[in-house]
């Protein structure tokens, strides 16, 4: 399972680093986590700077895509150059966007008309793009979900999971990362909000 957290510079650290450890819970050879850039390294919307593990194109092949938000996302969705070099398919891939992330959806020609969800800054961006948007955390439909705030990454995350590896394997890494004390109330929690969203 190959699974690309897209990130840019200006990213939001909580969307894509969040992300990228839950996802690491799950162990195995063929289970691949990767920062996945247009450039060597990034730098993040409160200036630090990550170094990119893949390049742009692995987003291609990948098993699964995270498409996280930042400050400079309005931008990059209208940059020409970097549209034409992602070739995203919900066909064949899972998608998994991010606050302002979802604005890539409708730039990339993604969108099924399914409604998103979405931080409440990019609330009024995202239905200039079309978009119907909910107020709730997340949502799927089939191979694409969408979340709204940024501690929403457990959602994405534990969805990703879900539908890739199975529930256990979902319900272990969230289990992992959650408060002591509050561990079994954190796993159901989470599980409630993607179970009405898992085939």
């Amino acid at each position: 399972m190959k699974i690309a957290i897209l990130t840019f510079d200006g990213f939001n650290e909580l969307d894509s680093l969040i992300a990228y450890s839950i996802l690491h819970r799950v162990k195995g050879e063929h289970w691949q986590v990767q920062i996945t850039s247009p450039t060597p390294t990034v730098t993040s919307m409160n200036g630090l700077k990550i170094s990119a593990q893949q390049p742009l194109a692995y987003a291609n092949q990948a098993d699964a895509v995270i498409l996280g938000s930042g400050n400079c996302t309005r931008q990059l969705v209208t940059d020409e150059h970097l549209l034409n070099a992602l070739s995203l398919n919900p066909d064949r891939q899972l998608l998994a966007a991010q606050c302002s992330g979802v604005l890539w959806l409708p730039a990339l020609g993604i969108q099924n008309h399914q409604p998103v969800c979405t931080d409440l800054t990019t609330q009024p961006w995202a239905r200039d793009a079309g978009l119907k948007v909910l107020e709730q955390p997340f949502h799927a439909s089939q191979s694409v979900a969408t979340a709204g705030g940024c501690m929403a990454s457990q959602y994405l995350s534990m969805w990703l999971i879900a539908k890739s590896a199975g529930i256990s394997f979902a319900r272990n890494a969230i289990h992992y990362v959650a408060p002591v004390g509050e561990k079994e109330a954190t796993v159901n929690h989470c599980l409630s909000v993607i179970e009405p969203y898992l085939e």
